[in-house]
């Protein structure tokens, strides 16, 4: 996320010591919260990114790993191939703008998600179709309004209640944002049009990506089957390379 700003203490140890009153250093601005929605949105992404995931998923029914390769150009494009475990290998999907499509390697076919298939699980997770292709940014889809801030918790956090506008297409009700002073996202709650909680996304192992911070864990939960999970570990990644626009085409699906 972004460091923290540059204070004026080795620039005065510099300057000798008069015999004059002590000047107070100004307080550090509050957090508008529309940078703290933004910091929050884009934590995991710049104008581009190249990566390597884990994702792993727990249900009543099994327990996978697998290891993937992602490459996005903000929020509209995104292309993901699975590289482990070896009888997935090759599975990729890509997402352009509104538009999803799947290749499955074993019958060398391309298929468009239709719409009807977009509240689906993707690849068995916690995650559905929908959640890949709209992406909905908090900064800018909701109106927001601060709940609680550092002084009113004992976490030290910003809790930000988010409410749809009238025209996003969006499927909760409300979402509570608990954002860190620095814009790190510290936890990002789902609740339905009556307001019940349907899931959770945590963020955890703050790391440096390549001079980034970042958080290096993300874990989505449901909230009526809290032991159930859908983790996504970052293994690499880079912020703002440079990708081919040919990386998020129909024929790109294909290895």
């Amino acid at each position: 996320m972004a460091p923290l700003r540059t204070t004026l203490l080795a620039l005065m140890t510099a300057i000798p010591l008069l015999a004059a009153p002590a000047i107070a250093l100004a307080e550090t601005p509050e957090p508008t919260i529309e940078e703290l929605l933004t910091g929050a949105d884009d934590v995991n992404r710049g104008e581009s990114s190249h990566g390597v995931i884990e994702m792993h998923v727990k249900t009543k029914r099994y327990e996978r790993t697998m290891r993937m390769e992602s490459w996005a150009e903000g929020t509209e494009k995104t292309l993901i191939r699975i590289l482990e475990p070896a009888k997935d290998a090759g599975i990729a999907t890509l997402k352009v703008d509104d538009n999803m499509w799947n290749y499955l390697p074993k019958v060398d076919r391309t298929m468009k998600v239709p719409a009807g298939m977009m509240g689906g699980n993707w690849m068995g997770s916690h995650f559905s179709n929908d959640d890949l292709v709209k992406e909905n940014r908090l900064s800018e889809d909701f109106e927001a309004e601060f709940t609680q801030r550092p002084a009113d918790n004992e976490a030290g956090i910003y809790v930000i209640t988010l409410t749809p506008k009238p025209d996003t297409p969006v499927v909760w009700g409300r979402i509570v944002a608990h954002i860190r002073p620095d814009k790190m996202p510290v936890k990002i709650e789902y609740l339905d049009e009556d307001f019940e909680l349907v899931r959770t996304m945590s963020f955890h192992d703050i790391k440096d990506f390549n001079g980034r911070q970042a958080p290096g864990v993300m874990r989505l939960v449901p909230a009526d089957k809290p032991e159930e999970l859908t983790e996504i570990t970052y293994v690499t990644l880079e912020f703002d390379v440079e990708i081919a626009d040919s990386m998020f085409t129909l024929q790109a699906l294909k290895p």
